[in-house]
């Protein structure tokens, strides 16, 4: 429950970080950290107008997809505590949450019959399709360095194996998850949410037609997904047996740690070539594979 609460406060100034440190960078003065918060305020007390040619998926989808997100929250372990819900194999779980509320977003955007919606639709498909192999390939590499298959089990034994190569491991998974984070919330340099050229829109042409406080689901969505990113690169670089109130402390700053990350790529890094988001994203996964191969010889599993 901790990690639950910790979580769900951090994604509150997460976006806002991310804000003011573009804003720092450019030089500008820029709206203070908690702007994205009161601009979810504004969109939730407005109603939302749908099109006549879109169906109930449309208007359920918002729901759905935060519904999902939410509860791909309850399978993440904070410190020594046990997650909410625990059980074997339930990264698995995580994972297909986290997709099937990307599922509903993306037949939602194609309930408009609008062109430029499916394009971002296929879009954000297909880049997600990518990166999923390097989730799944990492969570395994950590399954098998630890022993376990569950989140609560992995990162409670992550730092207690004896493995004097440890520190390795944690820098790449902390790599591939801030990578991973940002293509699964279309972030630079595969997607850019400031852009409003819709031939190059991925993630924001496939809300256009959301409004009111349909949209608001949608942006709380997105932020809590930053969050639950930003706690799963925690948990490969903290150790789960130091103080509470350590940890509580090194949670945030590793958030927005990571919140200045995104918003020193935003300021630096020029979006890549449609065409260049495919090979980037199977670079990721590449990486993953190197992390899997080390371990194994590393651990000398490859002589048993």
């Amino acid at each position: 429950m901790p990690g639950f609460l910790l979580i769900l406060i951090t994604a509150l100034f997460f976006p806002g970080i991310i804000l003011r440190t573009k804003s720092i960078l450019s030089g500008r003065k820029g709206p203070g950290v908690f702007q994205p918060v009161k601009d979810i305020y504004v969109l939730l007390s407005k109603g939302s107008v749908f099109s006549r040619t879109t169906s109930l998926v449309f208007q359920i989808a918002p729901v759905i997809t935060l519904s999902c997100i939410i509860s791909s929250l309850l399978v993440i372990p904070f410190a020594n505590q046990n997650a909410i819900i625990s059980f074997e194999g339930d990264f698995v779980f995580f994972s297909y949450m986290l997709a099937l509320g990307k599922f509903f977003a993306i037949i939602a955007a194609l309930d408009t019959g609008s062109s430029f919606e499916g394009m971002g639709a296929n879009r954000e498909a297909f880049f997600s399709m990518l990166v999923e192999p390097a989730f799944f390939i990492l969570m395994a590499t950590f399954a098998m360095f630890t022993g376990f298959t569950s989140f609560s089990d992995i990162f409670s034994h992550f730092f207690i194996t004896g493995n004097h190569y440890v520190l390795i491991y944690s820098i790449i998974g902390f790599y591939l998850f801030i990578q991973i984070a940002l293509i699964e919330n279309s972030r630079l340099p595969v997607d850019d949410p400031k852009t409003h050229l819709e031939l190059t829109m991925i993630h924001e042409v496939m809300i256009l037609d959301n409004s009111g406080f349909d949209k608001a689901l949608i942006h709380l969505g997105t932020y809590l997904k930053f969050a639950v990113y930003g706690s799963l690169m925690y948990n490969v670089i903290v150790p789960s047996e130091w103080n509470i109130y350590l940890q509580i402390a090194l949670f945030f700053a590793v958030q927005a740690f990571f919140g200045i990350i995104v918003g020193f790529v935003e300021s630096f890094r020029a979006r890549n070539k449609m065409n260049k988001n495919p090979k980037f994203i199977l670079t990721i996964s590449a990486i993953a594979i190197i992390a899997f191969m080390i371990i194994l010889v590393l651990t000398e599993k490859l002589n048993q």
